[in-house]
């Protein structure tokens, strides 16, 4: 399957403020390792792009190619519809946050949110009052007075934020800022983040290994792959559309399931017959075998004495719950249900499986 990137819309881009993004046909190799292949992407004046993708897929390297800290071996960086590419790091008009937090720490929080301004050459009344409404912004104002071994990781990784944003940069952009974090600070720090850029307006790019983040906070997610583009997309369509066997195998869990090709690009799957996402994608051979990828929540389980299949295992997931089930042919399958079932679908459960119409993928 050809890997072609699919455009949307960017969502409420054209109600904020930012500058418009250009990177390409970037290329970057290290050895004989391609990091960039030719990427492209474009991002909206004010938009929030999530990068996301293996490890070694790119991601990173193009963050730090738009941020000047590495050199494109070939293509282009254009900010607010100026070329970029050849200037250094103090001149892009950047404010990085990394996933070190890298705070001096002998400085105050606040004497780090002014850093950035006290080189810009700002006086001291303006960096103090511009500090004092960053720390506002990012929610511990009343910390500004502590030194960074005095604050949680949390709480530095704001002020890291203050401080990049202190300077008004041109662009924003994150680095697996938050994947140092416990569990629940993450996802508090995550929607903050989302709540700050959406405010302040500033065009971002945010690089994760986290699908639920990407998913979560990005007004669009470019899947990537081997230094190029797999799909660019909104959230939704990226889960529900993949554009390749590659983003529906590794955004979000599928099952892979065997099936047989039908007419007018659908398949046949457990006596049932599916569209497919891509009815291109559909073998030319009728008849002939398929897989396809089925999302845990697109099956359904009902108990029945004389059901085929056997529930093995059951994983409690708050609201909902994970359900194993295997088929008569041995074909593992996951169901996505309500916890209030889990009392129906006991290990060794026998179980008929039901898919819901919903377009699938075909696997690679």
């Amino acid at each position: 399957m050809t890997a072609s990137p699919v455009a949307a819309e960017p969502v409420g881009a054209a109600a904020r403020h930012g500058v418009p993004v250009r990177l390409a046909g970037l290329r970057r190799s290290f050895g004989t390792t391609h990091a960039l292949d030719g990427l492209d992407l474009d991002l909206a004046p004010g938009e929030l792009v999530a990068l996301l993708g293996p490890s070694g897929c790119g991601k990173t390297t193009a963050l730090r190619v738009l941020a000047g800290l590495e050199e494109a071996d070939a293509g282009r960086v254009l900010v607010d519809g100026e070329d970029v590419t050849d200037r250094p790091v103090n001149r892009r008009g950047m404010g990085m946050v990394f996933q070190a937090y890298s705070l001096f720490p002998h400085l105050t929080a606040r004497e780090n949110v002014e850093f950035g301004l006290r080189l810009r050459g700002r006086p001291g009344a303006r960096r103090r009052q511009r500090a004092e409404e960053m720390l506002e912004l990012v929610g511990i104002a009343a910390h500004g007075h502590r030194f960074p071994h005095q604050l949680s990781g949390g709480q530095q990784q704001r002020v890291a934020l203050a401080r990049a944003l202190a300077i008004e940069p041109r662009v924003l952009l994150l680095d697996e800022p938050l994947s140092a974090l416990d569990a629940k600070v993450r996802v508090q720090l995550r929607d903050e983040i989302r709540r700050i850029q959406l405010e302040v307006g500033t065009t971002t790019l945010f690089v994760t290994h986290d699908q639920e983040e990407a998913l979560a906070v990005a007004d669009r997610v470019g899947v990537m792959r081997g230094g190029r583009l797999e799909q660019l997309a909104t959230p939704a369509e990226i889960y529900l559309r993949p554009a390749t066997a590659f983003v529906a195998d590794f955004v979000g869990l599928s099952n892979r399931i065997p099936g047989r090709s039908g007419p007018d690009g659908t398949i046949r799957v457990l006596g049932q017959t599916l569209p497919l996402v891509a009815p291109d994608a559909a073998p030319g051979t009728p008849d002939a075998p398929v897989t396809a990828l089925v999302r845990p929540e697109a099956v359904d389980l009902l108990p029945a004495p004389d059901g085929d299949a056997r529930v093995l295992a059951a994983s409690f997931l708050g609201p909902i719950s994970r359900v194993s089930v295997t088929l008569p042919d041995g074909t593992p399958v996951v169901a996505q249900v309500g916890s209030d079932r889990l009392a129906d679908l006991t290990p060794g459960t026998p179980v008929r499986v039901r898919l819901r119409p919903a377009p699938v993928a075909l696997a690679s």
